[in-house]
Parts: C-alpha cells; structure tokens; sequence
C-alpha cells in the first residue's frame, strides 16, 4: 500500500443528560437549513420529548421511522429525501441499524451525518463502514465516519441488557481481528497498522477489564465500553479498512445470516465467534468466555439462540463469505467434522 487516507469524526460528545442539550454542546446543529432525523419508531416515541428540548426548531425537522438495515430502505430513503426540502444534516438516532441506515444516506447524498446511538450494540457508531444485510457476499460498505457523535451515558444504559450485552461481543472481536489481520500481513504482505491495531486490542483489553461491571449495568463500565466502541471506529479510520476491527469472527456471523434461518444480534454472534476463531489462533479463547459471561453475553450456540448444526454450516461456508480477506480460516480445511469438532472443545455446542 502506497498511501492511504484516515477520515476520522471530527468531533465527540459524551457525558449525561445530553439529548435534552443537544443543541447546546453541538452548536453546529443551532445553524442548519434542514434537519433529517432518522430512527427506529420504538426509540423515536422514547425519546421525541428530549429531543424536543434540546433541537432548536425540532418541529421542522424531517422524521423517517425504520425497522431494519436493508438496501431496499436506503435506496428508499435516497430517493425520497432530494425531492423534500434540502437537508444539511441526517441524524442518526437508534442502535446499530439505524445508524447504519442513515450513515449510508447520509454518504450517498453527500450531507453531514451526526450519530445519536441509544445503544452500544456495536462499533458503527463512529466508523466509516456500514454493515447491510443482504444475500451477496460483500456485507462492508464503505461510507463516511460521523461528522459528529453524541452519546447520552443516561441513554445508553438504560438500553436493554441484551444490546449491551452485544457491544461487549463486538469489542471482545478486536482479539480475533487483529491477530487475523497480522496473519495476513505475514502470509500475503498486507498492509498491518501497528498504531491501530493496538488501539483496538486496547479497547478490547479494557472492556474485558470492566467485563463484570458491564454485566451489573454500572454507568461508568458502560460508558468504559462506550468509548471501546467508538476507538475501534477511530482505528478502522486511522488503518484505512475494518480489518482491526473486522477478522474470520466476523466472517462466521456474516455467514450465519446468509446460511441460517435463525439470527442473533450482530455482536453476540461475533463474540461466540471471537471464542472459535481464538481457539482456532492457539489462543486463550477461556479469556474471551469468561469476560462474555460476566457481561451476561452469549457463548454458546443456546444462549445464541441457534441451533448446533446451523453452528456447523456457518464454520464451514464463514471462509467463503469474502474469500479476498485472508485469515485463519484461510488456513485450515473446515469441513463439517472439523467445526464439529472445533465448536464442542471450545463449548459453543
């Protein structure tokens, strides 16, 4: 790699009782023509009132309530949006989905994209990538990170436990991630950042550290896991690519969505990943387990919901999910004996 170009969010606000003062600590947002506000309809009706407080003429701001993460909303929502009034702003305001719906608008038209998580479910709140589910191999798309990011520490507890739960599995992946992404620059000459990589085995470390804390919902652990997520988006800017953040983890969870009819949320099934792929490493995947159960997150196929032999399929076909990314997978015949054998001395079944 001759160069590469870092786009980072400008600007970061965290702390309590934000979502009434919006405005306030982001003055950008008192000096705009439009306001698109993009949610899920749950999560719109929770907070409408705070927003109403803290958004300067709220009441002329566009709401678009969405459901999922899909291409079918998006291009929606790209062809409707030009022909209302011209927006300066899309904002993002919900889990993991809906942010990744409106950072996609927000890129494809070219307006400024401002991130209101209301759970720390995942690492997109402030990266550059935007995860869609489809049945193509392809599941990173590369976008624009947020011009600005505000997190409510109120807000984000209060999520449900299960959506904590799975930040915690999506940060606990950056173990597996980086160690794949430093395999590939061995075997294949990849391009590693060594900056960014530590900066998300960092987050991974300190999450793992308030593991417990987590799991018993105290604010200051969350807001530990918070600031996790959001430095993994920073790294995934400073590398130029998702790969500190991103590895085979990630593969078998992309394929247990496209090969499987049951699903958990994004982060759980890449934290029982996370246990596979580090045992799979020679690693101590028992580290990455027991910081999951502390935070009341899955590690094995029941806790996930899905059944054994769907755990199977996605180890064998998670390889060929993006078969150009080199990682552990590249380096062992998975077939069915073998993540049967993989999955049940790591526990996962």
């Amino acid at each position: 790699m001759e160069f590469h170009e870092m786009e980072l969010p400008k600007k970061v606000i965290i702390g309590y009782n934000l979502l009434r003062r919006i405005s306030e600590v982001c003055p950008i947002l008192s000096n705009y023509q439009d306001i698109v506000i993009i949610s899920g309809p749950n999560v719109f009706n929770k907070y409408a009132h705070l927003l109403e407080e803290g958004i300067d003429n709220f009441n002329k701001a566009m709401i678009y309530k969405v459901d999922r993460s899909s291409w079918d909303i998006i291009n929606h929502l790209i062809r409707t949006l030009p022909l209302e009034r011209k927006a300066t702003y899309i904002i993002g305001l919900g889990g993991g989905k809906v942010i990744d719906v409106a950072k996609m608008v927000a890129y494809k038209l070219n307006k400024h994209f401002i991130s209101i998580p209301t759970a720390p479910s995942h690492d997109g709140i402030a990266s550059q990538f935007v995860s869609i589910r489809s049945l193509s191999r392809a599941y990173s798309y590369l976008a624009k990170p947020p011009l600005a990011i505000i997190i409510d520490i109120d807000v984000v507890s209060s999520a449900p436990k299960r959506l904590v739960a799975s930040g915690v599995g999506d940060a606990l992946a950056k173990f597996t991630a980086v160690k794949d992404w430093y395999l590939s620059k061995i075997r294949t000459g990849e391009y590693y950042g060594d900056y960014s990589a530590n900066l998300a085995l960092l987050g991974a470390r300190m999450v793992s550290k308030h593991a417990g804390g987590i799991g018993r919902g105290f604010k200051e652990s969350i807001r530990v896991l918070v600031e996790a997520l959001i430095s993994d988006g920073v790294a995934a800017g400073i590398a130029g690519s998702s790969r500190p953040c991103s590895g085979s983890e990630h593969l078998f969870s992309h394929a247990l969505d496209i090969y499987s009819s049951q699903h958990a949320l994004h982060g759980e099934q890449c934290g029982v990943g996370a246990i596979i792929m580090m045992y799979l490493h020679g690693g101590n995947y028992n580290r990455i387990k027991r910081a999951l159960k502390k935070a009341g997150a899955p590690t094995n196929s029941n806790e996930l919901g899905i059944d054994e032999k769907n755990i199977i399929k996605a180890l064998v076909m998670a390889r060929n999910v993006r078969p150009e990314r080199y990682t552990i997978l590249s380096e062992v015949k998975m077939d069915e004996k073998m993540a049967k054998e993989v999955a049940m001395e790591t526990g996962v079944i």
